[in-house]
């Protein structure tokens, strides 16, 4: 009943995001329903009118007006890693600040764009921290850890052999859910990049 409670409230807090405003969405063992003392709340966020795509052809299903468009480049990165870069402009702060030119392009700095999400995240009354992708810590009483990302609403390609390694678990039903839900892109660099 918690976890639907959950679903509920973000489904009618995200219908009334702008198209410019973030998102957010919990996740890990609150989102699942557990209150378990000393468990922290794992929050993700990500702005609404960006969005990644693996392949040019995908830019069709989008309002470039509207939408800021970020393209993968996993062609020289190890597996579970890519390079983002923007096709168009953006007017998300974050993204503008991260932003460093390689190539004639401006891809995204996973170590700029955490600095500057984790800075963000340190208003008066939070105490937090760099922990991996997120700004982990306190906001009173809550340990929470908060990742700033990217959202896609392609599955990776990398990763459709998982869809058939599924047979029993989970559900075919859950699977199905949550490729048609795309992915989320968390900023942590390659320990041998500096991007």
């Amino acid at each position: 009943m918690r976890r639907d409670m959950v679903d509920i409230s973000e489904m009618v807090k995200n219908q009334v995001t702008t198209s410019d405003g973030i998102r957010e969405m919990l996740s890990g063992s609150y989102r699942e329903g557990f209150r378990m003392r000393g468990s922290d709340v794992d929050y993700m966020e990500w702005p609404n009118n960006h969005r990644v795509i693996w392949e040019l052809s995908q830019s069709e299903y989008y309002n470039t007006h509207r939408q800021t468009l970020i393209l993968c480049d996993c062609s020289d990165s190890p597996p579970g890693f890519t390079l983002l870069y923007l096709l168009s402009h953006s007017k998300n702060r974050y993204i503008q600040r991260a932003c460093v030119r390689m190539n004639n392009r401006y891809h995204i700095s996973s170590s700029k764009y955490r600095q500057i999400a984790l800075c963000d995240s340190s208003q008066p009354g939070y105490n937090l921290t760099p922990h991996g992708p997120c700004a982990s810590g306190t906001i009173g009483p809550k340990e929470i850890d908060n990742a700033h990302c990217l959202v896609s609403d392609f599955w990776p390609p990398s990763a459709s052999s998982w869809i058939d390694r599924c047979h029993s678990w989970p559900q075919p039903h859950v699977v199905d859910d949550i490729v048609k839900n795309g992915c989320h892109f968390v900023a942590i660099g390659h320990k041998l990049g500096n991007h």
